[in-house]
């Protein structure tokens, strides 16, 4: 999917906070430094999550890809 390619490279350029993609934002109420952007909107709606795993070096681990209904 090439939007998920896109994201890959916005995230590894910009860091773990690309504010410029739909619904990006941190998720509340989880334990630790966990946020998600939308891919794809409409039905069904596509999302990426992810967990910054050390800020300063910008380490993040993608845990989930795929439709919003199924996101952890």
């Amino acid at each position: 999917m090439l939007k998920l390619r896109l994201l890959f490279v916005d995230l590894a350029t910009q860091g773990p906070a690309v504010s410029s993609w739909p619904n990006y934002g941190k998720l509340q109420g989880i334990r630790g430094d966990k946020r998600h952007c939308h891919l794809q909107k409409g039905k069904p709606t596509y999302v990426c999550c992810w967990e910054v795993l050390d800020k300063k070096r910008k380490v993040i681990e993608v845990y989930y890809v795929g439709t919003h209904e199924k996101a952890p």
